[in-house]
């Protein structure tokens, strides 16, 4: 059984990091949490950590989640304001609490117990494009009651910046033959204050059975909770279907969705055997992710399959 480790290609800042870590004998989850945390602080990676797109107000919020394939304990938080590194918010939810989610105040007030570090997630460029739209977009009325006003047509209309919605995920198969996951976000820019994506979802954005594989998933949250296709896939596996039989059964599922967000949405998943496969549905242009087996000097990016839905 080799070891693997799959991420998508906003996980450019830490993916060699986990490689590395995974190369010498860290257990997955320190290696996910090493990875993620490097991309959270990487201010080029618009749609994770320090740097993501703001919400309706101009806040920075922020989701994340790990989840351990031996115990399927897991630890998520989300729509947390003002801490750097929400990914080791989570792991400490997963490893100090008996819960598995934490969300707004509650999260923070984590946060500050465990002596989480702070930031203002909110760089001035993504102020900078926010501010274009508050005062584009917004009627000159609302302006002026501001934050005050109805929010829920504006979050119809608004136009996410940068479509791609990407968390970063990694998924690994470690030197113990154990399967872990593990998301970062800040999610749908624009979005409603307090709007959860797949993220924090357990089975939704990420899912891991060390008994059988692992799957995440990046793009349009919404579609993901809707099918709870990260579980989907591995529940799948578990019925005994190949790995790409597998994610065909829940690209399938995806199919059935009647309304709402049905935009873009990519899956990824490993199994047992370390073996892998991406899925960009509905992509606009190609898609890329990185990949490491055991052997390989680093990382190399690979180009995910393209499905229309």
């Amino acid at each position: 059984m080799a070891r693997i480790l799959l991420t998508n290609s906003e996980a450019t800042p830490g993916v060699g990091k986990a490689a590395e870590m995974l190369a010498a004998g860290a257990g997955g989850l320190d290696a996910i949490e090493a990875g993620i945390r490097l991309v959270e602080a990487d201010t080029s990676i618009r749609t994770v950590g320090r740097g993501g797109w703001a919400n309706l107000l101009g806040e920075v919020e922020l989701d994340a989640a790990m989840i351990d394939g031996n115990s399927f304990r897991s630890g998520a938080v989300g729509a947390v304001k003002g801490f750097l590194h929400p990914i080791s918010i989570a792991r400490a939810v997963l490893e100090r609490l008996p819960h598995e989610l934490l969300v707004g105040e509650g999260a923070a007030r984590f946060a500050t117990e465990i002596g989480a570090e702070t930031t203002n997630n909110l760089i001035e460029d993504s102020e900078r494009v926010w501010r274009e739209w508050f005062e584009q977009k917004v009627p000159a009325a609302d302006q002026e009651k501001w934050p005050d006003v109805p929010l829920a047509e504006l979050c119809r209309q608004a136009i996410d910046p940068e479509k791609g919605m990407d968390t970063t995920v990694f998924l690994s198969l470690d030197s113990s033959e154990e399967i872990m996951a593990g998301v970062s976000t800040s999610g749908w820019a624009w979005k409603y204050p307090g709007r959860l994506g797949d993220s924090p979802i357990i089975g939704a954005g990420c899912y891991a059975d060390s008994r059988h594989g692992a799957a995440a998933c990046t793009g349009a949250g919404e579609m993901a909770i809707r099918a709870g296709s990260s579980r989907a896939i591995v529940l799948y596996m578990k019925m005994g279907l190949s790995l790409e039989a597998a994610m065909d059964e829940a690209i399938d599922d995806l199919r059935q969705l009647r309304g709402g967000l049905l935009q873009r949405i990519t899956l990824h998943a490993i199994d047992r055997a370390g073996r892998h496969r991406v899925v960009a549905l509905n992509a606009e242009k190609q898609l890329t992710y990185w990949l490491w087996r055991e052997g390989d000097e680093a990382p190399h990016a690979e180009p995910a399959e393209i499905i229309s839905l």
